[in-house]
C-alpha cells in the first residue's frame, strides 16, 4: 500500500465524470488499498478516485474506524428522510459548510472482485457515501452548501 497525493480544488479532474469500472483486477485492489491508507493518513472518512487523480468510479468510505466500505461503480437505489449538517472535505481544505443530505440510503455497488453489494445506511454513514457518490460526478459539497457558513 501507498499514499497518494489528494488533488486540491481547482484542479480539472474534481470537476469530471468518472467513468465506469469495468476490470476487477489487482490494480484495482491495490487502488483501493492506498486510497484506504491515504484517507486514513489524512483523517479523512471518505475518498473518491478523482481525488487521487484517477478518474474511475470508485470511492472508499470508513466513518467508524472499523468498518471498510469499498465501492466500485456505486448506484443510489433509493433515499429518504433528509438530514442537515456539516461537511469538510480533502480536496477542499479550510471550507466547512452545512449540507442537505438523505438521512438512509439504499447503495448497490461493487467490490474490489466485481461481487455486487447492496448497502443499507443511514445517519453519517449516508452523508459520507452521498459526499463521496457526488465526487464521482464532479460533484463537490461547496456546490450543495445549504448554509453559507463556514467554519474556516
Amino acid at each position: 500500500m501507498a499514499t497518494r497525493g489528494i488533488v486540491k480544488l481547482g484542479e480539472d479532474i474534481l470537476r469530471r465524470r468518472a467513468r465506469e469500472v469495468t476490470e476487477f483486477d489487482a490494480r484495482l485492489g491495490c487502488l483501493i488499498d492506498d486510497m484506504f491508507e491515504t484517507m486514513t493518513k489524512a483523517n479523512g472518512v471518505g475518498l473518491a478516485a478523482p481525488q487521487v487523480g484517477i478518474l474511475k468510479r470508485v470511492c472508499v468510505v470508513c466513518v467508524d474506524g472499523e468498518t471498510k466500505f469499498e465501492l466500485v461503480n456505486p448506484v443510489i437505489l433509493k433515499e429518504s428522510g433528509s438530514q442537515v449538517g456539516p461537511e469538510g472535505c480533502l480536496s477542499v481544505p479550510g471550507r466547512n459548510g452545512y449540507v442537505k443530505r438523505p438521512k438512509k440510503l439504499t447503495v448497490q455497488a461493487y467490490d474490489r472482485y466485481g461481487e455486487k453489494q447492496i448497502y443499507k445506511i443511514a445517519d453519517f454513514e449516508a452523508v459520507a457515501f452521498c459526499h463521496e457518490i457526488d465526487h464521482l460526478d464532479g460533484i463537490l459539497f461547496i456546490d450543495k452548501l445549504y448554509d453559507k457558513r463556514t467554519d474556516g
